[in-house]
């Protein structure tokens, strides 16, 4: 991958930003997906801020799926699968089943096509800032922004807002992208 040392811990959003435009990857149809849920609360295992076995919870995480004659692939620069990784090994280690009780912790995933989120993505950082100083340090690079308008991260998290992408279940992603 071109676009290999463009990896910043806690900055997925623009870690895919990133990869969305590596030349190396420009022939497959490639889309955006945002995880998150109402709670902002997702349990996701096999990812490298949680130690080995155990998962961590983000608010909100970002990756890449694209599709090859091996099917749907996804790339998570977060996690301790291989990348590309297929998408149903993928779900299958990355998202356990959750029982009623904690139903809202359920994933949901919004899925934009790449040069859409190309197009209409900005991010100021100031979700990684508080009165204090930086919630973590920020990339060595400027963030991602389009001329004249506001930051949009939030947009694209919020599994409710429709700003862009089509919003879906675990099994209606996996439908999606079925082969």
């Amino acid at each position: 991958m071109t676009n290999a040392h463009r990896y910043h811990p806690y900055y997925c959003e623009e870690n895919i930003w990133w990869l969305a435009q590596d030349p190396a990857l420009a022939e497959l149809p490639r889309w955006v997906v945002f995880v998150s849920n109402d709670v902002k609360q997702v349990p996701m295992w096999q990812q490298r801020a949680a130690e080995a076995g155990e998962h961590v919870v983000w608010d909100y995480h970002c990756l890449l799926v694209t599709e090859s004659p091996n099917g749907a692939e996804v790339w998570d620069l977060d996690s301790r699968l291989a990348t590309p990784t297929r998408l149903t090994d993928y779900l299958a280690h990355t998202f356990a089943p959750l029982p009623p009780e904690v139903a809202q912790h359920t994933p949901r995933f919004r899925v934009v096509a790449a040069a859409e989120f190309l197009a209409s993505f900005s991010s100021d950082r100031s979700h990684m800032r508080t009165a204090s100083g930086w919630l973590k340090p920020p990339p060595p690079w400027d963030p991602p922004t389009i001329a004249g308008q506001a930051t949009n991260l939030m947009r694209f998290v919020d599994m409710r807002d429709t700003i862009v992408g089509e919003v879906l279940d675990v099994e209606g992603l996996r439908a999606r992208f079925a082969s």
